[in-house]
């Protein structure tokens, strides 16, 4: 991979995280010139004390002075305080990181059951395996997460009580060790499957069409030709240059995903990143809003960047090799 191609993805990645971190700043502001008297209407307030807290939450000053301030924070991984709890941003979504990774990760890896799927039906093409694995697909990549989600808690949890209704262990729970551990997953399988099979569908829909159209490659052809089983030919030719679609696809999806977790781990009382996203909206905590904003903005960025450059570990062409 050429050094030229690295660089250039890679300088391309940080012009967007500083595009991400200027209108970051300075959405919150327009919406909102004075989120300190909003986030603390009614509540008898003395002028002093409002301006006390301006000074504290770095929101006293020139819109100017304020963005020299926001980025001289950041630069020194400071996110500020949270208007609502008056805790540090960056310890508020550390201690709610660590859930929405293991619930996205574990359905992540669960969606990609569609891509196994979707090369299969792509391989098979018009085989009474296609049709059902491509209309199955299409219902569940048509169904929103959040009614999943709702339909999953009434019939699983509240109807037949298999799994818990919420959380990430159960109240005043005291298991600890391998205990614990086996409790949260308990906790975890219904809001993973159902971010699962939210996007299993699109992952399977992708791979089919990326494996029919290297089905038609001339290559495969001639490695029939050679003497290769029907097996290796899917397995060594078709499915390798069939991932490139998917490998874009995943990158693209990963913003999708955590979204889609605000509103399954809203349901769920999943007390990860997405939860904390829907208490900052209801207070409106706007620190908290922008921290959870840049986080999830820079993640997608990153994401993007490692698929850019994986695209062109697998494909030398893109890269000019």
């Amino acid at each position: 991979m050429r050094r030229r191609f690295v660089i250039g993805k890679i300088l391309g990645a940080l012009s967007t995280l500083v595009f991400v971190v200027v209108f970051n700043f300075f959405l919150f502001r327009v919406v909102n010139d004075d989120p300190i008297n909003s986030m603390f209407r009614g509540r008898n307030l003395t002028p002093e004390q409002l301006d006390r807290l301006r000074v504290k939450f770095n929101l006293d000053g020139t819109k100017w002075e304020q963005f020299v301030a926001y980025v001289r924070q950041l630069l020194h991984g400071d996110l500020g305080y949270s208007l609502k709890s008056s805790r540090p941003v960056s310890t508020v979504i550390a201690e709610a990181i660590w859930p929405t990774i293991l619930l996205v990760g574990t359905s992540t890896l669960l969606a990609m059951l569609g891509i196994a799927l979707g090369y299969r039906a792509g391989w098979r093409r018009g085989s009474t395996f296609d049709a059902t694995a491509t209309s199955v697909s299409m219902l569940t990549y048509s169904m929103p997460e959040y009614w999943i989600g709702m339909v999953a808690l009434g019939v699983f949890a509240a109807g037949l009580g298999w799994f818990p209704v919420g959380g990430l262990n159960d109240p005043g729970s005291t298991l600890t060790g391998l205990e614990r551990i086996l409790d949260q997953l308990h906790h975890m399988i219904l809001p993973a499957t159902v971010l699962a099979v939210a996007y299993i569908g699109e992952y399977m829909i992708v791979a089919r069409s990326a494996m029919i159209d290297t089905s038609r490659e001339d290559y495969l052809q001639l490695a029939r030709a050679k003497g290769l089983r029907e097996a290796d030919v899917r397995k060594r030719h078709a499915q390798p240059n069939a991932l490139l679609p998917v490998v874009s696809l995943s990158a693209i999806n990963f913003g999708f995903v955590l979204s889609g977790a605000i509103a399954v781990e809203s349901i769920f009382s999943w007390p990860g990143i997405g939860q904390q996203t829907q208490f900052a909206i209801a207070g409106p905590d706007f620190p908290m809003l922008q921290g959870l904003f840049l986080l999830i903005s820079a993640a997608v960025i990153l994401a993007n960047l490692a698929a850019d450059l994986l695209y062109g570990y697998l494909d030398p062409r893109v890269a000019g090799r």
